[in-house]
């Protein structure tokens, strides 16, 4: 096998297939983990909250040390502990106690997560070639995809196999993570820094007021997307009355699916479209989804505004990280790893946000829909304040 930049990319795209894998694999297991073990559900959803803040962690740490090991060294542990923990998923919970076993390789599998969410972006913003927001663009939806395929490959595996099965998946999903380390090993990795240059450090990018605007736009770009996604299943069972895996292929699912091929367009035809301009609409769009969502009386118009959600949430996260790359070029691995760090947030606190309305009000989750526009309208705002023009310019 010829390994050139190519292989580089392509085991980016890989790369975010494995972060899917991390995130969204072991959620599908909670009823068996309660059924099986007898573990409640107040400590099982421990793991998704032990899962975000390991993430979160790397993000913060990861200017500091990712730069000094290096990237090759840095992926391929990523890559090691992604697999690593799908392992010890395997084997832990038979040998000690279950909760504590499982916890470990949450935790184990997290660390690989979180530094592969730092490092995929600014390893394939390097490579030498053309239209990056389009190869940007195309990288993010195979997060999309990866997501997808965990779903109905896990579906596919538990309806052939049974659901007793599990750690032989399990052990399936860990080669995904080793194949594609072995690749990193040997594949070229370009510097994101030329030769003799220096990348900003944290202090000097929290000194820039574009920097800041990324920021907000990075976390509302987040929030925007998770707002829907984490809770368009409930929202599809509640919206028509529907069973539990036809409200996820109608609720998450297709808005997975909707977003990825929104990522895909624009990786196809991007050299055609105005990063910002694109932008732009699909930020208003979103605003339109969510609205739609959240004051039509039809439930059928609302599911609509739900995938019209997926399509218009799709450039938002991978558009900002490429205009942040272009108007600060030396902003290097502290500026990914901290845009990193605003995105993870906002995907905690939009849903967060949209769950706390709905309880508040009785359950009602329009309302909860209605107060995350929040997040899209500032985005918007953004956009529009941030990219204006100045003595013929756009800012950034």
């Amino acid at each position: 096998m010829k390994f050139n930049y190519k292989t580089t990319m392509f085991s980016c795209f890989v790369g975010y297939i494995v972060q899917a894998v991390v995130n969204n694999f072991v959620p599908l297991l909670f009823m068996m983990f309660q059924d099986t073990y007898g573990i409640p559900l107040s400590r099982i959803t421990l793991l998704v909250t032990v899962n975000f803040l390991v993430q979160l962690m790397v993000d913060l740490l990861g200017a500091n040390f990712i730069d000094k090991i290096g990237y090759r060294a840095s992926i391929l542990a990523a890559h090691v502990c992604s697999c690593g923990g799908f392992l010890l998923l395997a084997v832990l919970p038979e040998v000690m106690d279950p909760f504590t076993g499982i916890l470990f390789s949450v935790i184990v599998y997290a660390v690989g997560g979180g530094i592969i969410e730092v490092l995929i972006s600014p390893i394939m913003e390097s490579c030498p070639t053309e239209h990056k927001e389009k190869a940007m663009s195309l990288l993010h939806s195979f997060y999309c995809w990866g997501h997808v395929g965990v779903v109905l490959l896990s579906t596919l595996f538990f309806r052939v196999f049974g659901l007793v099965n599990w750690r032989i998946l399990a052990l399936l999903w860990a080669v995904v993570p080793f194949l594609n380390g072995v690749v990193f090993l040997k594949t070229p990795i370009a510097p994101l820094i030329s030769s003799g240059e220096k990348g900003m450090t944290v202090k000097e990018l929290f000194g820039n007021k574009v920097f800041w605007l990324f920021l907000v736009m990075m976390a509302c770009s987040g929030a925007s997307e998770l707002s829907v996604s984490q809770w368009a299943s409930a929202f599809a069972e509640g919206a028509l009355g529907i069973s539990k895996t036809a409200g996820d292929l109608a609720g998450p699912m297709t808005f997975a699916v909707l977003m990825g091929s929104a990522r895909v367009f624009y990786g196809k035809y991007g050299e055609k479209i105005d990063l910002h301009k694109f932008m732009v609409g699909s930020s208003f769009l979103c605003i339109g989804a969510y609205l739609l969502m959240s004051v039509t009386p039809s439930p059928y118009i609302s599911l609509f505004g739900c995938a019209l959600g997926g399509v218009s949430v799709g450039i938002l996260w991978p558009g900002t990280f490429s205009r942040a790359s272009a108007s600060l070029p030396a902003g290097g691995t502290a500026m990914f790893a901290m845009l990193a760090l605003a995105g993870d947030l906002g995907c905690s606190l939009g849903p967060s946000l949209v769950g706390a309305v709905s309880g508040l009000l009785g359950g009602n989750m329009k309302a909860g829909i209605l107060a995350g526009t929040v997040f899209p309208l500032l985005l918007t705002l953004c956009l529009l304040v941030g990219f204006r023009k100045n003595k013929g310019k756009r800012r950034i």
